[in-house]
Order: C-alpha cells, then structure tokens, then sequence
C-alpha cells in the first residue's frame, strides 16, 4: 500500500479498422498514437488520483487556449452493476468537488467502468473527444491484481485508464486548425528565419543565428541565392513568427531588421534585446 498510488505511461500505438467513409484527415485515421497511462491505487484514493488528472488535463487544454466540455459517462444496460457505484461516485465527487460543469452521459460508459470524456471545440465549433478518465475496476479483478494493505491483507487495487492528448494525430489536427498555421512563437516549430540580403552577409547571418540557438531559439537560416524579396515572402507564407533580415547597415551598427507576423516591418533591433524580448513570450507563453 505504501507504493500507491502508482502510475505507469507509456505513448501507445493504437490501430482501428475504420470504415474508409469514417476517415477524416487527422482527427480520424486508422493508426495512431496515444498518450496512455494506468494508475493503480486503493478505493480510498480515487478521488484525490482523479483530482488531478482532471487538474492535468484543464491545464494542458488551457495553455493551448481551447474551450472544452466534460461528460461523465455511467453503466451500460448490457454490464453488471457490480462495483460501478463506488466507481461513478468516485467520479463524481471528483468533479463536484473541483466546482466543474458537467453533462451525465447516460449508458455510455465502457464495459469495465465509468469515464469522463474531455470534448474539445475545434475551430469551427464541432467537438472531438480526446481526454479520458476512465475507472477501471474490472481489469485488476481479471488480471488478479493484489497489493498489501496496512493491515497485512491482501486487496484488488483501483485502477484509471487515462490519456490528456488521446489520440495526438488528432489533437495536433485540432491544434494547426485552432491557430489556423500561425502558432504562437513558443509553439512554433520554427520561431525565427534569418534571411541575408546576398552571400556577402551569410557570415554575419550565421552569428547572429548562433546567438540564437545559443539562447534555446529555434532558428533557421535561408541562405538561397534568391532575391530578398522573395525569401521574406516563403518565410511570411511558413507562418514563422519572426524574420530577420541581415544586410550592410546591419552588420556595420551590429543589429538586425525585424520583421514579427504580428506588426510587420519592425525597423532596427539590438540582437540582445530581441533575444530577451522572444524569450520573454517563449517563457509566458503568450498565445497571440
């Protein structure tokens, strides 16, 4: 009893055969993979454990700034009742305790258990489900699951199947839709493009790019013999949050030209303090 609650994670691979009309781009697919977890613990801890999946779970969906519902799915008609009431009010006390809004889903639950489903509002306002908590007391009884219990006995353990992404393939689906491609500079794969205005300067580009990547910055440099012109272009068409433009006036005052998705043509900056001023919306993630 001592080593509960215990919880085990992995990135699981999950295939489904769906029927090829099902398929949806990547919020429907036939092989994806899942953020999945199993957390052991005695009935007395239920409550506590789902407290703060459900705490995990609203602080990743908030960071990313989307609205979400929750439903509480109870007994299928077709399933024993055996267990299921400790189960579901183990759930719902978790929810009414955290002051959460939630919907009863009725007869929805998996064969072993109850579960609340998290339903993110994409874009265009449809729902998809992706996180799940979902109590299993079924499956430690198959497996004949055992823990020492402070008195010297043996008992079954609880056991929560849950994910927070569910399937990523999805999740990222609704993620590229939500920001419609312009991720917010902490997100964004690439956060800043260095573009030198001929070969002359790619030197000068390159330290200022090593100053970047010194600093923990995700940074490209575009060193194409193509006009200016249209390496600003690409990089404004690849949604990069910002785009420095290296030139003679450049390297002589030792700054950089700054262009930001957000303002346009920002004019001449000390490399320091852009540097501090992207690191500054990386740590705060800021979402605009």
């Amino acid at each position: 009893y001592r080593a509960l609650p215990m919880r085990v994670a992995e990135i699981g691979l999950v295939h489904r055969h769906e029927k090829s009309g099902a398929l949806h781009g990547l919020m429907r697919v036939r092989c994806f993979n899942q953020d999945d977890a199993h957390i052991f613990m005695t009935e007395e801890q239920i409550k506590d454990e789902i407290s703060g999946v459900i705490s995990l779970i609203d602080g990743v969906y908030k960071l990313f700034g989307f609205k979400y519902h929750i439903e509480l799915s109870t007994r299928p008609e077709d399933s024993s009742d055996e267990a299921w009431e400790i189960a579901t009010a183990g759930l719902q006390n978790a929810l009414d305790e955290n002051g959460i809004n939630y919907t009863i889903n009725e007869g929805d639950g998996a064969f072993y258990g109850p579960k609340i489903d998290f339903h993110l509002e994409d874009s265009i306002g449809r729902t998809w489900q992706c996180g799940t908590i979902q109590l299993d007391m079924q499956m430690p009884e198959r497996f004949e699951l055992e823990y020492t219990a402070a008195d010297g006995t043996k008992k079954r353990p609880v056991m929560i199947h849950r994910v927070c992404f569910g399937s990523i393939e999805r999740f990222i689906g609704i993620l590229i839709e939500h920001f419609a491609g312009q991720f917010p500079v902490w997100l964004s794969p690439v956060q800043v493009k260095v573009l030198p205005i001929s070969e002359k300067f790619a030197d000068y580009a390159k330290s200022v790019e090593d100053a970047l990547d010194a600093a923990g910055i995700r940074v490209e440099t575009d060193n194409r013999a193509e006009k200016i012109g249209y390496k600003i272009r690409e990089a404004r068409n690849e949604r990069v949050p910002y785009i420095i433009v290296v030139g003679e006036k450049d390297q002589e005052a030792n700054m950089v030209s700054l262009r930001s998705r957000k303002n346009g043509e920002e004019g001449q900056v000390a490399l320091a303090d852009f540097i501090a001023r992207i690191k500054e919306e990386i740590d705060t993630k800021v979402l605009d």
